[in-house]
């Protein structure tokens, strides 16, 4: 002990551990919940940016709900993330939200499908047809398969000078058992899409049918493409217009209702 005690350089770390503290007596370091932790203030302007694509948008309340069906109409099957989809069950509220709503005098209808899912295609059809308040629909683009039926759903369609309608048979995907009870729940199926285009519209059956099994118009399909005045002149949309004369068609079925609109 003399010998430490002796050497300077171990006497001065001696003493320098002499007075350190203990580990235990160490001030511990307060750790900040995650869900406490303070978030990064929001730019709205940057989130219109992401969200929109543009940096102010118009700020007006409408009397009319706009609802759009872009992409593929997605039903009972999930479809890949790659595919642009209108998911039908994030629709059906808006429907009963527009019905409800007294502040909401119409519905316009955005169409630009390729169509999708017939059962959900003719659900989204059945709810739109069967409101009170006016309904107005424009194809712009495409208004292809089960959009036919969904175009034709409200009180008055129209369709872009460049938009195409595309009228085919029903298919079935995945795995298909050939017995006959298949081709008759086939027929079933597309008698109701017939049936429905038809009650709803001023084409006739037969005229849709005859569309519907052409042949030669499409190259791996059979079917026919209505491209804008087309899809008029075969009664199956009213009139050739955008989003001008929806506007003016809204208005004009708001007035004919006498103001009893809920």
């Amino acid at each position: 002990m003399a010998i430490f005690l002796l050497n300077p350089r171990l006497q001065c770390l001696f003493t320098l551990l002499k007075g350190a503290k203990p580990v235990n007596d160490i001030p511990e370091v307060p750790v900040q919940d995650p869900e406490e932790a303070p978030s990064p203030e929001r730019n709205p302007k940057l989130e219109q940016i992401k969200e929109l694509g543009q940096l102010n948008i118009p700020n007006f309340k409408s009397d009319y709900h706009c609802l759009t069906i872009a992409g593929q109409v997605e039903g009972h099957i999930l479809l890949p993330p790659q595919h642009k989809s209108t998911k039908y069950e994030h629709l059906i509220p808006q429907l009963l939200a527009v019905e409800e709503n007294p502040e909401i005098k119409g519905l316009l209808v955005i169409l630009n499908t390729v169509g999708g899912d017939v059962e959900a295609g003719l659900a989204l059809a059945e709810m739109i047809a069967s409101m009170s308040k006016p309904t107005v629909s424009i194809v712009l683009g495409g208004g292809h398969s089960i959009g036919a039926s969904i175009a034709v759903a409200s009180d008055y369609s129209f369709i872009a000078p460049s938009a195409t309608m595309t009228i085919h048979p029903i298919r079935l995907t995945g795995l298909v058992i050939g017995v006959p009870q298949t081709y008759e729940y086939l027929d079933k199926m597309q008698d109701r899409v017939v049936r429905f285009v038809v009650e709803h519209s001023n084409i006739t059956a037969e005229k849709f049918r005859e569309l519907m099994f052409k042949t030669g118009d499409l190259a791996r399909d059979i079917g026919t493409v209505l491209v804008g005045p087309d899809a008029v002149e075969c009664g199956l949309i009213d009139a050739v217009g955008g989003l001008k004369e929806a506007l003016a068609k809204l208005n004009e079925l708001r007035e004919s209702s006498g103001g009893m609109l809920q």
